[in-house]
């Protein structure tokens, strides 16, 4: 990608790629690093803005894959992380459950963690995640389903403290 078009994909979506990121690793810092990264890797392929089916869905995806390559790293090395204190803790309901949600995301094939954040944490359809990934709807459907249950389990223990 030519410098002056990263610049304006940048500015067209760094707000994107930012709180994808924020919504899976849950803190600023990490949600800045991912943009960072996204970003420096469009530049290191020199990809071509204009040769990106679509660009927005493209940096989405590389935003979350990203992102959960911080939440793995950080549990192979045993890190403990500071996350940001929600302005209003009265919304922040559970605010265990964002680390053991990242947790169990990055015990996820990559796939269906790209699904599942895809669906549940940006907000997009199944029909939609189909186009994207260029899948079908009940290849969709059936990742999404076998996630739930398998996130089910994994998250049981925080569900029985409740």
């Amino acid at each position: 990608m030519v410098p002056h078009e990263l610049e304006g994909s940048f500015r067209a979506h760094h707000g994107l790629v930012f709180r994808t990121a924020y919504r899976i690793t849950g803190n600023a810092a990490d949600a800045e690093d991912v943009l960072q990264t996204v970003f420096l890797r469009l530049l290191r392929r020199g990809v071509q803005a204009d040769a990106m089916e679509n660009e927005k869905s493209y940096l989405r995806r590389a935003a979350i894959n990203a992102a959960l390559d911080i939440v793995r790293a950080r549990q192979s090395d045993r890190t403990v992380e500071l996350t940001d204190l929600p302005a209003d803790p009265a919304q922040d309901v559970a605010p265990e459950l964002r680390p053991a949600l990242a947790r169990a995301l990055a015990q996820l094939k990559p796939q269906s963690a790209e699904i599942f954040a895809l669906r549940f944490l940006e907000g997009f359809s199944n029909p939609q995640i189909a186009r994207m990934l260029g899948i079908s709807q009940v290849l969709v459907a059936v990742i999404v389903h076998r996630t739930r249950q398998q996130l089910r389990k994994e998250l049981g223990s925080y569900r029985h403290r409740q």
